[in-house]
């Protein structure tokens, strides 16, 4: 037992040597104003408790009005002294406290940006990520970790202090407050505990129910369908359930809080009965020991009621400390995880010659089902190839492995005859773009979502070049600022709205922006008709003449002035030959799909 709580212990403190480090690295100044404020409301305390003494001393004996003005000089000027100091200090803390609140969420929010996009899939760190962002932002657990400690210190000088004066009276004192202390503690101990347990179960909890209340408030693309099908009472029974779920989980949580809280106020009141009766006789009589004065009698009080006081603060501070460090787990798990680009060291340089699957086969973390089955082919150099097959051939799967969103479970992919994972993560991906089916655009200006980039690192020419090519060059002249428009009223009332042809283009035209060598189209102009997407299509397709591209579309078409089709059919490559070689294998599931979708609109 004794070996392993030292372990635990060890790990507690290996956490807060890890969230210091992190703290210190952001504002080594807000960790120096936090121990000097400790140390000066320390100070504060003892010298409230210690000087009154001779002041009631000197009322009752001496009256000496020169001394009473000296020693009640002393009171005051110590005080102000100490609450000018508290002051400066508090206001510098509030600044440094809301510039280490901000870093630390920019930390969270740049790690979740950096991890392995197949953590971003799972349920378990989606969970996590909730729980990560939770303890940052509604509990603030950084925050109160680092000041818990400063108060803990402060708590430490200030408990140390008061034994030292309690001590002078002997044993029978400290005694007493020690032994209601420790029945204090086991209560409240019990308590926390059972608050993480709490947390733990209602967030999960809480993750579901902000999905479904978040559908009420979502944008009219869900509104649409939810009115459309009168999904509005299935999506209200849902909240109220979790919020039944919720209101039973607090009314018990409550409860207990309520039943902890009059224990310790019993507790406390025992104590405070017990300190005065035994410090009032020493003041009467001699039986216990030496008689003391007034102004004893109100030290030994302050300072037992104060060291009862400060070990309940310390009390909290550990418990608290405790606390912070469980609801922080998911943060420093998260904060631990891989990050894609610490992966290899090669420089990429030139452009991509050529892409190769060796024996490639993936599943989806978690799961024994192959998406993708012993892969096997190569793509040359400024080739255009379609990526055709039935829905869940893996075709967006295959285009996630080559932008290393995922590693292949076995097999590898080569790239210039070199395994991806081993090139350096930015020099690799700057030579990739891709447009995916569910692309999305940022609440930023048009020129922005283009180039990613601030307007004032680009080249205007080059995109008003690629504006026209994709066809948006009627909408952006038709806008009063142009491609300074913000995209979306989320943020803004005056944003523009775009259609889904519209955004598509926008989409599209980033990728072309990017200039890479290698070019992926995965469904993005699904919500176009077939003219516009064969316009789309054609004046691409002429843009990336001298680049590698990838296409994936169900408009069989599209597929025609590719150079070579590979056919994907349950995760495994069917065929990879062009249009012409594969129209004349009669049974080959791409022929077969490309009648039936070419009979389809024969007779529309």
């Amino acid at each position: 037992m004794y070996v392993s709580m030292r372990q635990g212990n060890n790990k507690e403190v290996k956490k807060i040597k890890k969230v210091f480090a992190l703290a210190w690295g952001i504002s080594p100044l807000y960790i120096i104003l936090l121990i000097m404020n400790s140390l000066i409301g320390a100070m504060q305390i003892v010298a409230n408790v210690v000087l009154p003494k001779y002041l009631i001393d000197e009322l009752v004996t001496s009256r000496n009005t020169g001394s009473l003005l000296y020693i009640g000089g002393a009171i005051v000027l110590s005080n102000l002294i100490f609450s000018f100091l508290g002051k400066l200090m508090t206001r510098n803390l509030a600044i440094q406290n809301r510039y280490m609140n901000e870093k630390m969420n920019q930390a969270l929010g740049i790690k979740i940006m950096n991890v392995d996009y197949s953590y971003l899939e799972n349920p378990y760190y989606l969970d996590l990520k909730e729980r990560a962002a939770f303890a940052c932002t509604n509990q603030s657990a950084v925050y109160n970790l680092i000041n818990n400690s400063a108060d803990l210190l402060k708590s430490l000088v200030t408990l140390f202090s008061m034994v030292a004066v309690m001590l002078t009276l002997g044993p029978v004192l400290f005694l007493v407050s020690a032994v209601t202390i420790i029945l204090t503690v086991v209560v409240l101990t019990s308590f926390s505990s059972y608050q993480v347990r709490f947390f733990e179960k209602i967030i999960p909890v809480n993750r579901k129910y902000g999905y479904y209340l978040g559908l009420g408030y979502s944008e009219d693309e869900i509104q649409k369908d939810a009115r459309l099908y009168g999904m509005e009472p299935m999506l209200l029974s849902r909240v109220v359930n979790y919020t039944n779920e919720f209101m039973g989980e607090f009314n018990k949580y409550y409860k207990k809080q309520g039943k902890i809280r009059g224990a310790v106020n019993i507790i406390a009141n025992l104590q405070a009965a017990l300190t005065y009766g035994y410090v009032g006789i020493r003041v009467v009589t001699k039986q216990f020991g030496k008689q003391i004065g007034l102004g004893s009698f109100m030290m030994y009080v302050n300072a037992s009621i104060q060291f009862t006081a400060t070990f309940r603060t310390l009390t909290d501070n550990i418990v608290g400390t405790k606390q912070m460090l469980d609801y922080l787990d998911p943060f420093l798990e998260l904060m631990d995880l891989p990050e894609v680009k610490q992966e290899g060291d090669i420089p990429f340089e030139g452009d991509i010659e050529s892409v190769c699957f060796e024996h490639v086969t993936f599943c989806y973390p978690g799961s024994e089902k192959e998406v993708l089955s012993d892969l096997s082919f190569q793509i040359n150099k400024g080739e255009k190839i379609s990526i055709v097959g039935l829905n869940g051939a893996g075709k967006t799967t295959l285009i996630k492995l080559i932008c290393r969103l995922y590693h292949p479970t076995s097999g590898k992919i080569l790239i210039n005859g070199k395994d991806i994972f081993d090139y350096d993560y930015d020099s690799y991906i700057k030579n990739i773009a891709a447009v995916f089916q569910d692309y999305k655009l940022f609440a930023f200006s048009l020129l922005e979502n283009i180039t990613s980039k601030d307007k004032e690192r680009v080249d205007k020419g080059e995109v008003n070049e690629i504006v026209k090519e994709v066809g948006l060059e009627e909408k952006i002249e038709e806008l009063p600022n142009g491609l300074d428009s913000l995209y979306g009223k989320a943020y803004d009332v005056n944003g523009i709205e775009l259609s889904g042809g519209q955004s598509q283009k926008v989409a599209i035209a980033r990728a072309l922006y990017k200039n890479a060598s290698m070019v992926i189209m995965d469904e993005p102009t699904s919500a176009l008709d077939p003219l516009a997407e064969a316009d789309i299509y054609h004046n691409f397709n002429n843009m990336v003449s001298n680049k590698t591209a990838i296409y994936i579309s169900h408009r069989m078409s599209s597929s025609v002035f590719c150079d070579r089709i590979l056919v994907l059919d349950g995760g495994s490559v069917s065929d990879f030959d062009s249009h012409e070689n594969l129209m004349k294998k009669g049974e080959s599931l791409y022929c077969k799909l490309f009648k039936a979708q070419a009979e389809n609109y024969s007779e529309a």
